[in-house]
């Protein structure tokens, strides 16, 4: 990987390098990029290159639009589908004000202050994201659709349209970039997908969830195909989730999540890291499920979390910690889909474990009851409450909790819920094809 401007400007030489692509994320988590040519790329590297904020969602206003890109050394990767005689790199950046000072409403930004929170306590985390995801099919006119002609189920082997050949070709993509592939397999829904990439510090595993959207689109997109990340495109099948393992390791690379003398073999640093998970998980639900759709996904019956409760045995429950111990030990959090801002979901996910830990937050008791099949009742002589049902029902739990505020900063906590403010009122009032069935004769 190369780590100097040097060695960039040496690496984009020896494989002729025609255009750089400079990128980041807006606050809805869309990558953004400029391209420039390779004879600007000293010039990158210099932290010379400005764009226009006033155009990006989210970001500043018109007379404040001047905004400065730094790029991060360590991704510099090259588009393995580029031209061969118009090859390609990328590198993500980080956005500045002209003034040398970091712009609050970078997402990227937003995640290393929480990493340095976790970091002024000794702990450094690491975060393993499972992305799903579905290959449809496109229309006559490029568009997509919900169609697929793929049979197949979990784990199984060579589905029947092209969707094999695309996951292994996406694969294929993210190792040239430098990705270590963990696995790729076919996931329970007709049509739906996993790739699985190397657990690892979580500004990096950040970086590597918006890379790998942005790839598994532009590689289905060869194949005929739209990859999706929409959470539940398709009613009555199991939706797409993105379960997030986190862990924390000490200054001499120890993982403060394991303890042999204790019960489950979970210090009660994992124990206080699991309480704020699950006591902020009602004000965090509206960044890692930020859609209208999101909330189609988190119901019973297709494996998503619905009820805010830990186990260490089933997977009913919102965090699970999976049978690994000693430095393998993590906490996975199942609730949140791939359509969130990776930079935003990982920064109020450490932001409460953290705020867990600071303030000794102890969860209630383990739960190995299937969650599901308990009566309301019983759910609430165990303590255990629901994640928000709505997207609205999101944003109001979200404004509640003022932890949410000082994990993401006025500007992106404002600048979001002002956005998801505006989805909610327009779903609210378009007339769906459901009504039209339900109540056209009355």
């Amino acid at each position: 990987m190369a780590k100097t401007k040097e060695e960039i400007l040496a690496l984009a030489r020896e494989l002729d390098i025609k255009f750089i692509r400079l990128q980041f994320s807006d606050i809805l988590g869309v990558v953004k990029n400029v391209a420039i040519p390779i004879k600007q790329l000293p010039k990158a590297l210099d932290n010379e290159i400005m764009f226009d904020g006033s155009s990006i969602e989210g970001y500043v206003r018109i007379e404040e639009s001047d905004m400065n890109l730094r790029p991060d050394l360590d991704t510099f990767a090259v588009f393995p589908w580029s031209d061969p005689d118009q090859m390609e790199a990328r590198l993500i950046c980080d956005v500045y004000h002209p003034n040398g000072q970091p712009f609050t409403g970078d997402p990227r930004y937003i995640l290393k202050q929480a990493l340095k929170e976790a970091e002024e306590l000794g702990y450094r985390v690491m975060a393993g994201p499972e992305c799903e995801f579905f290959l449809f099919h496109l229309d006559e006119c490029g568009r997509g659709t919900t169609i697929t002609h793929d049979e197949a189920g979990y784990f199984d082997m060579g589905p029947i349209d092209r969707g094999e050949t695309a996951r292994r070709d996406i694969v294929v993509a993210l190792e040239e970039m430098g990705f270590s592939v963990e696995a790729s397999h076919h996931e329970v829904a007709v049509g739906q997908h996993e790739i699985g990439f190397k657990y690892d510090y979580a500004l990096t595993s950040a970086d590597r969830v918006a890379t790998f959207k942005f790839v598994a689109k532009t590689i289905a997109r060869q194949h005929g195909l739209i990859a999706s990340f929409m959470p539940k495109p398709v009613y009555g099948i199991a939706g797409s989730g993105m379960h997030t393992h986190l862990s924390l390791i000490d200054q001499n690379g120890n993982n403060v999540f394991y303890d042999p003398n204790e019960k489950d073999q979970l210090s009660e640093t994992a124990l206080y890291f699991i309480g704020g998970l699950l006591h902020h998980a009602p004000g965090y639900t509206a960044i890692t499920n930020p859609l209208v759709n999101s909330y189609k996904r988190l119901i019973t019956g297709y494996e998503a979390p619905v009820y805010i409760s830990w186990s260490a045995q089933n997977r009913s429950a919102l965090v699970r910690v999976p049978a690994s111990r000693e430095q393998a030990t993590r906490v996975e959090l199942r609730s949140p889909d791939p359509s969130c801002n990776p930079y935003l979901a990982f920064a109020v996910m450490i932001k409460s474990g953290i705020d867990g830990i600071k303030n000794k937050i102890t969860p209630p008791p383990s739960l190995t009851q299937n969650i599901y099949t308990m009566n309301e009742e019983e759910r609430t002589k165990a303590g255990v409450t629901s994640l928000p049902d709505s997207l609205a029902a999101a944003i109001e739990a979200l404004e509640k909790d003022p932890l949410m505020l000082d994990a993401l900063g006025e500007h992106v906590y404002t600048q979001f819920i002002k956005a998801k403010k505006q989805d909610w009122k327009e779903y609210s009032t378009q007339v769906h094809e459901w009504e039209v069935k339900k109540y056209l004769g009355v």
